[in-house]
């Protein structure tokens, strides 16, 4: 049996071209080592404050709310949803009617909410909306946003002003 010089060294240049040399897998590595360190050092979202900035848009809406009720000298009410919250009218026969408008129409939460009551001050029980009238004096109220542990207040002054606080 004999084996030529051309088969044997045709398979030795097969079997040296089955791995992967010392150069390719020092870059994998390097490659691997960036993403995981561009990953492990991405800012992450902090819960508080985007509750925060939730609840500064709620508070900047419910005062818009409230300006649109004295113009249009109609009750408007603001009412939480899953996921989101949205405006009604109150109609000629009485009944709540979703506003659809840009300004007032459905919001959904930019971040997690789990949770939200609205009690007015005086009073212990929640109620499931906030009315505003079209007289610029209402009852002062004071929406709870839950995100989780973080807990933020957004406090109606009675005289259209909204702020945010900690509970």
């Amino acid at each position: 049996m004999r084996i030529s010089a051309l088969g044997n060294s045709a398979c030795h240049r097969h079997q040296a071209s089955a791995g992967f040399t010392l150069i390719e897998m020092l870059v994998v590595l390097m490659i691997a080592g960036l993403l995981l360190a561009v990953v492990a050092l991405a800012p992450t979202r902090n819960r508080r404050g985007d509750l925060a900035e939730e609840a500064q848009r709620l508070a900047t809406m419910l005062e818009s709310a409230d300006d649109e009720a004295q113009v249009r000298s109609v009750s408007i009410a603001w009412q939480p949803m899953a996921g989101g919250y949205r405006f009604y009218q109150r109609g000629e026969n009485g009944s709540w009617q979703p506003l659809a408008d840009e300004l007032l129409g459905p919001h959904r939460w930019g971040t997690e909410v789990t949770g939200v009551s609205i009690r007015y001050t005086g009073s212990g029980e929640t109620v499931p909306r906030v009315v505003f009238g079209d007289e610029s004096i209402t009852a002062p109220v004071i929406v709870t946003l839950d995100a989780g542990t973080a807990h933020l207040q957004v406090v109606g002054s009675g005289i259209g002003n909204f702020a945010v606080s900690q509970p």
